[in-house]
């Protein structure tokens, strides 16, 4: 993404425009599902000296602006990505923790108001697991006999 999109979203969001917001919202369009110490680095690498609390600042403004999405994984740390405005869903390696987007069924699964507890529902995010190619293939060549 360049800056010049960047500036747009977030004038487009009312939100003032600074070189960190830039830099951080450039930084999780250029890499989707990075950590915050990867986001750091880039962010870093365009505009010098920045605070880890920054950046994490920053991206908590991006998330509320909806700007931005937070993937929450179990233990796993917090990951990224600029947003799209499609209603993708992810697949995470098991033994990697490679994320990859995957498209979302044309109907998303709706709850009827028997089973979802008295809740508003307005928003579902599904997540796929399992193993990447490159993982796959390191354990059938450790483990032949786990090929199906």
């Amino acid at each position: 993404m360049i800056e010049t999109e960047a500036r747009t979203l977030l004038r487009g969001a009312s939100l003032r425009v600074t070189r960190p917001r830039v830099a951080v919202l450039s930084a999780v369009h250029e890499a989707p599902h990075a950590d915050v110490s990867t986001l750091l680095t880039l962010v870093r690498t365009r505009i010098g000296a920045v605070s880890t609390q920054a950046v994490y600042d920053v991206l908590k403004t991006l998330v509320d602006a909806g700007l931005a999405r937070r993937i929450d994984l179990p233990n796993s740390p917090a990951r990224y990505e600029g947003q799209t405005w499609d209603d993708h869903q992810h697949v995470v390696c098991r033994s990697c923790g490679t994320i990859a987007d995957v498209d979302a069924p044309q109907a998303a699964p709706r709850l009827d108001t028997q089973r979802n507890h008295g809740f508003t529902i307005d928003h579902v995010e599904v997540t796929y697991w399992g193993l990447c190619p490159v993982c796959r293939t390191e354990r059938d060549q450790r483990d032949p006999e786990s090929v199906h």
